[in-house]
């Protein structure tokens, strides 16, 4: 980044390192967002939205990358930008190879953006293997040249290179009083001005207009024939394209033939001097400029999104940008917030439990605020825990690319679907669910899918097909991950573990068969792969789910494939609660996994085998629950018994809770126990009421495996 540092106008130094760290985000958002537009891309009917699409990302990455003297970053995506440039001009039909390559640079660009953004340590991963590979891709169709040469018959006829530019004398010829030529951009999207060639067909007498060859890839030229006048026209574009981005020059009026690209530099007025005006010097022979062209169009080319561009009245007064939809946030500050959040609801629950001691007639304006105070509160809450809320989308986008590498490298043919990429989980659990999700997918992709014969052979479809999938149930979020492949060998993971010396047993139901997977170093690999073998990864996958509350199931079809099921709690920091009492005690219900409450008459409660009770429900027997036993509550009162029963739903099933009385709905703020004292059965989290009092917020996932037990 030394490079970087040495850059200075004539105007002072202007040091650019309080950029880099928007630089190394927007760049990484970039490279991602190309990855996953090749992954998509279908070959035969790629379109020039989805080829435009790519190359706005590189050239991004490599305006940015020059500008900040990044050269191998920016020769590389240079080499890239050059390669998709042809395809999007039809000049190349897009293949595998070229797309196997253009991933590949995007590692590599990866991989050198972090080695700068470390401060140059370690060695630089080298390019030059890459950048030849391209080169030879990107001169597979015609040759290149100093001059247009007609396109063969049997391609598509393109527009000339950029290099060459073609003069005004030699451009079409259009009707019209006046001959324009029209220059619009920098645009975010190329088919932007489409709207306004639509306007000289549409409206009758205004003219005809023309493409003309554009030097710079955010820009369009037309040539025009018109009798309006140039301000008619300005008014007419503003609808579709912003005055400033607009420059019309008579051509009726040039003398000499100055092809387009010379004059249009910074867009300056017909009878400017293309001397450079001051600016903050960012192009003033940036190092990372590729081939070091001492030209404006190659500087324009350079530059980075929402920065000024250095010559002209663009240094000056930059050019309008479109207004920011998103604002980078640390993440601890958002923490902060939801903390201090959480605590403004503890105050308010304190506040409006005091209240009910007063007198409703004597205080109606103080009750009236604190009414106001409590809704209030619930929509900063609700506002304040969306921010940390992400879509899982941002998990799913990493598979794709993973999953083409490996079944390639495995010799398989794989499609990838994915379902409910909406679904939106907190930020903390994301982040700690994607370890786990990566090892399901390769694990599907390694031991499930067959090889295209095998699945030939079984008369299945030779290319199998993997199902990421998350849904919201309940209080519960459910990932899950299928394929359609051999599934598990009941036989052959009872053989193994009894070779371990664990303890199984052949009257062992499928589900608990299945559950061996998840001991320590169990693997019914054949042989010990790179990829798998080693039986060091679906111990870790549970381990990791069950820390946080969560739980993993599979069901499987030999021959047919196989599902795994992860249930996580949507722990968030605040939540709705239902408080019951039991004894002199106080326990929070999730509310989300409460069904319905109702009293109960002794003679409703059936007991069977192992002192276990059933409860009757609408001609529905579910297990009951003691509270008062599983938590062992002291019973000062002895006449009080329990006759209340709270329903709660959870992993599909339901059981009955027997406590002593409802005491209200609430939010309450989610403290992590275990981080504070200790992991305890049955319970999520704890959370301080309105009074002080601690109060324990009960897990019933746990409660009701506990019923099954």
């Amino acid at each position: 980044m030394a490079e970087a540092h040495q850059e200075s106008s004539g105007s002072g130094d202007f040091d650019l390192s309080q950029f880099y760290q928007i630089f190394f985000e927007e760049a990484g958002e970039n490279l991602d967002l190309m990855e996953q537009m090749l992954l998509n891309m279908d070959l035969e009917t790629a379109d020039d939205e989805e080829l435009n699409g790519i190359f706005r990302c590189a050239h991004s990455v490599k305006g940015g990358a020059a500008t900040f003297g990044f050269t191998d970053v920016a020769e590389l995506t240079h080499q890239m930008e050059s390669l998709l440039d042809k395809l999007r001009r039809h000049e190349l039909q897009p293949n595998a190879m070229m797309v196997d390559v253009l991933l590949e640079s995007a590692d590599i660009s990866r991989s050198l953006l972090a080695r700068h953004q470390a401060g140059e340590a370690g060695e630089p991963p080298s390019s030059a293997d890459l950048v030849r590979r391209i080169s030879e891709l990107a001169s597979g169709a015609t040759p290149a040249v100093s001059t247009p040469v007609p396109a063969p018959a049997s391609a598509p006829v393109a527009a000339p290179a950029p290099a060459v530019v073609v003069a005004a004398a030699e451009t079409p010829t259009v009707k019209g009083e006046r001959q324009l030529e029209i220059r619009m951009g920098p645009l975010e999207r190329l088919d932007q001005v489409d709207p306004v060639k639509d306007l000289f067909r549409d409206i009758a007498g205004l003219g005809e207009i023309v493409d003309l060859p554009s030097d710079q890839p955010n820009f369009r030229v037309f040539k025009v024939g018109t009798s309006s006048s140039n301000e008619d026209l300005l008014d007419l574009f503003a609808f579709h394209v912003a005055r400033e981005h607009v420059v019309i020059r008579d051509l009726g009026e040039e003398a000499d033939s100055t092809p387009a690209s010379v004059t249009w530099a910074d867009d300056p007025p017909p009878d400017a001097p293309l001397a450079p005006a001051p600016g903050f010097g960012f192009f003033d022979g940036a190092p990372g400029a590729p081939g070091a062209a001492k030209t404006v169009a190659s500087a324009a080319a350079a530059e980075p999104r929402g920065t000024a561009k250095a010559g002209g009245k663009a240094a000056a007064a930059p050019l309008a940008q479109p207004e920011a939809a998103t604002i980078r946030v640390a993440i601890n500050k958002v923490d902060q917030l939801i903390n201090l959040v959480g605590e403004l609801v503890i105050t308010q629950a304190m506040l409006a439990q005091n209240s009910r001691a007063l007198d409703p007639a004597m205080n109606q304006q103080l009750l009236a605020g604190l009414a106001d105070l409590d809704r209030n509160t619930r929509d900063l809450q609700e506002s304040v825990m969306s921010i940390r809320m992400i879509p899982m989308s941002i998990v799913f986008s990493r598979f794709p690319r993973m999953l083409r590498d490996l079944a390639s490298k495995l010799g398989k043919k794989v499609d990838f679907v994915t379902q409910g990429e909406a679904t939106e989980l907190d930020k903390g659990l994301v982040e700690k669910i994607t370890d786990p999700l990566t090892h399901l997918v390769r694990n599907s992709c390694d031991h499930g899918i067959e090889m295209p014969e095998d699945r030939l052979a079984k008369g299945k479809p030779e290319t199998g097909t993997i199902t990421l999938s998350a849904a919201h149930q309940g209080g519960s979020i459910v990932i899950e991950v299928r394929d359609d492949g051999r599934g598990l060998n009941r036989e052959k993971i009872l053989s193994k573990a009894r070779e371990r010396g664990l303890d199984v047993s052949d009257q062992m139901s499928d589900a608990d068969v299945w559950q061996l997977i998840f001991a320590p170093g169990f693997s019914t690999a054949d042989v010990v792969t790179d990829v798998s073998g080693r039986g060091v990864g679906m111990d870790v996958v549970k381990k990791n789910i069950a820390a946080l509350n969560g739980t993993v199931e599979i069901d499987s079809a030999e021959g047919y494939g196989m599902r795994v099921s992860v249930r996580l709690p949507l722990t968030l920091a605040i939540m709705d609660g239902m408080s019951v009492g039991v004894g002199d005690e106080v326990y929070i219900l999730p509310l989300s996994s409460v069904v319905e409450s109702f009293q109960v008459k002794p003679d409703a409660v059936s007991t069977v085998g192992q002192g276990s009770q059933l409860v009757k429900v609408r001609d529905e027997y579910m297990p009951v629950i003691e509270l008062e036993k599983v938590f062992q509550v002291p019973r000062f009162d002895s006449e009080k018994s329990s006759d209340i029963m709270v329903v709660v739903e959870a992993e599909g099933s339901r059981v009955a809770l027997l406590v002593d009385e409802l005491l209200g709905q609430q939010q309450v703020v989610v403290k992590n126990l275990e981080t504070n004292y200790r992991k305890v059965p049955n319970v999520s989290g704890a959370t301080i009421l309105g009074d002080g009092k601690v109060a324990l917020i009960l897990d019933t996932s746990a409660l009701v495996r506990r019923s099954r037990h």
